[in-house]
């Protein structure tokens, strides 16, 4: 029996964690939940759950779940070291991050630093601080629950590292992929919000629109699998059937295909190095009919290109990227710039920032700050 910790347990990822879990009760017992505000959600889930340790970012909301609960065995924490102070509980054995954006970092820094097993779907951790989160990590430490790094990661179970010849990606392309250029200005929240063949959180599925998701994870690929940026490529695959395929230096192409369903990256992350049956839609690859590709389009969707530069050039590039892009995305879902305009202002940031080549955490936070009113000065 595993204790985990689900962080970002209101979030999309953090309920189809709490759904695998409560398929495998035999296997793992929640002890600690957190939310950033949906307090209603995350009562209920104290309900069915009764962990031990939950933090709720909201110091008002949690006082209203303080008055909810008043049993003296569940702890409630709340401020801005509440995510730190819940992994750092000693009966957790795996902690699940799936908060979004930079506010995970921390908690992914205290939990590898206190030996605990970190699923990783909070890919802002590596984007921002990859040279320092990886060094502190034992080997497979530190497991992914994004679909695509999960795909490798399950890919090269089949070679070694030095045997890599390279990563090869899928992105779906978003809902805009085949859009005409001189439409996309005008998208709305809500037609970006609707993704083909994922079901996932606001802020991911405007990432996955403008592909800038696709240049986080080419960013959390290099420093998760020690990679060159020569060795990381992307292509479109719509069906989202594939998700994603390692090239070894005999020629061998590994793939890990299956149904678009979070569930199962995150069981496999759970669980491994072993596999449990788990009750998802099954692979019917005549009724698909035809799987297809195409070479991204980095001019029409020049988030790709930062995203290889960052990784790239390394440094404050990545905090940077990541805080002018979660500044700009809110401004999008909050109609106050166009869609056209996020990616745009994420430029504008990158080459407005004084680069710092070897960044320790406070400069990292340090740079993140300063992105995050830059990018708002931008969008005035």
């Amino acid at each position: 029996m595993k204790n985990i910790v689900v962080l970002g347990s209101t979030g999309s990822i953090g309920k189809n964690t709490l759904e695998v879990a409560r398929n495998l009760k035999d296997k793992f017992r929640v002890v600690g939940l957190s939310s950033n505000s949906r307090w209603e959600l995350l009562a209920e889930q104290i309900e069915e759950f009764k962990p031990t340790c939950v933090a709720l970012n909201d110091r008002q909301l949690a006082e209203k779940l303080k008055r909810r609960f008043t049993d003296n065995n569940l702890k409630i924490l709340t401020g801005n070291n509440c995510l730190k102070e819940i992994v750092s509980n000693q009966e957790v054995d795996v902690v699940v991050l799936a908060v979004v954006g930079a506010v995970g970092l921390p908690a992914a820094i205290e939990t590898v630093q206190q030996g605990k097993i970190l699923a990783l779907a909070n890919k802002e951790s590596l984007v921002m601080a990859g040279h320092i989160v990886m060094p502190l990590a034992k080997k497979n430490q530190i497991l992914p629950v994004d679909s695509e790094h999960s795909a490798i990661f399950q890919s090269l179970q089949s070679g070694k590292p030095c045997e890599i010849k390279r990563v090869i990606i899928t992105a779906s392309g978003g809902p805009f992929y085949d859009y005409p250029s001189d439409k996309l200005s005008d998208v709305t929240p809500e037609q970006a919000l609707k993704h083909p063949t994922w079901r996932m959180g606001q802020k991911i599925t405007i990432d996955s629109a403008t592909l800038i998701n696709k240049a986080l994870e080419i960013i959390e690929a290099k420093w998760l699998f020690d990679l060159k940026i020569e060795q990381i490529d992307v292509v479109i695959h719509p069906q989202s059937i594939i998700h994603s395929m390692v090239e070894f230096c005999d020629g061998s192409v590994i793939a890990q295909m299956g149904m678009p369903d979070m569930k199962v990256p995150i069981q496999y992350a759970l669980t491994f190095p072993d596999r449990n049956p788990l009750k998802v839609q099954p692979l019917n690859l005549p009724n698909i009919g035809s799987l297809t590709f195409k070479k991204p389009d980095m001019e029409k969707f020049p988030a790709l290109r930062l995203g290889y530069q960052a990784a790239r050039e390394g440094g404050t590039m990545g905090a940077i990227l990541n805080a002018a892009n979660e500044v700009a995305v809110q401004a999008f879902l909050d109609g106050k710039i166009r869609f056209t305009d996020i990616v745009l202002s994420v430029e504008k940031v990158i080459n407005n920032h004084h680069f710092i080549k070897n960044p320790c955490l406070e400069d990292i936070l340090t740079a993140d700050a300063w992105a995050r009113q830059e990018t708002k000065k931008c969008l005035m």
